[in-house]
């Protein structure tokens, strides 16, 4: 199985590091974000791992020429010369996989024990169109599912908004782990273009779709986001 490692946003919440660097090149206890997702997805046998590119592109492409792809064979999706955001951004790695075939996408800033193993079982026993790895922490924003599990739409718990794709009749906020598996049909149902995200995606087709969440809560999860959210990652993770 393949994955790709979102790595080509600009991590405007993460100045003043993002001036002169790409987030993905942020060092945890030694070593780079991209360093430590690429050998989390060893742990799973996956070597075999998608790399999109905008901000600073050229240090992350040296970084994995020196350190020989971090064990892993690497495919570098270009985007520089306009940032495509999630969905449009694996839209445009479309080619880099394999039809017929499931895969992973993680965001590089990341960092989690989910075992991905029980993700992709699960993932394969509910037959799903795309899986999200969701958890039952606090956030503003989150997903809501139905009592089976099923993506049902979206909240934004500061605002109100929200985006309801299925009705039912009992409904649960889950905050989404930034870990998702995919049916390669992804590609052909989807009718988005261009530059977008893969939350706007998945509530596009949500309602024709089997999309499931499944709730790892109480594993080790962290969202470096922000200079502060380093010693949070570093406590986590050695």
């Amino acid at each position: 199985m393949k994955a790709m490692i979102f790595s080509a946003g600009l991590g405007t919440r993460f100045k003043p590091w993002t001036d002169k660097h790409p987030k993905a090149l942020a060092i945890i206890n030694g070593k780079s974000l991209l360093q430590r997702n690429i050998e989390y997805l060893h742990q799973y046998d996956i070597r075999d791992v998608v790399v999109n590119i905008h901000h600073f592109p050229d240090q992350i492409i040296k970084t994995l020429d020196d350190n020989n792809g971090f064990g892993s064979r690497i495919l570098i999706s270009d985007e520089s010369n306009e940032v495509l955001e999630t969905g449009g951004g694996l839209l445009k790695a479309k080619h880099l996989f394999e039809p017929g075939e499931d895969f992973l996408t993680i965001n590089v800033d990341i960092l989690t024990t989910l075992d991905i193993h029980q993700f992709l079982s699960f993932h394969r026993r509910q037959k799903s169109f795309v899986s999200l790895a969701v958890s039952n922490r606090k956030s503003s924003r989150c997903f809501v599912f139905n009592e089976n599990d099923r993506l049902t739409g979206w909240r934004n718990l500061q605002t109100g908004e929200e985006k309801i794709k299925l009705e039912s009749d009992r409904q649960f906020n889950r905050s989404f782990s930034g870990v998702s598996l995919f049916n390669y049909s992804f590609f052909d149902k989807l009718a988005l273009k261009g530059k977008f995200s893969l939350v706007d995606a998945w509530l596009s087709l949500a309602a024709q779709n089997p999309i499931y969440g499944y709730d790892h809560s109480g594993d080790k999860w962290v969202d470096v986001g922000k200079p502060e959210s380093i010693a949070v990652a570093e406590a986590l993770f050695a």
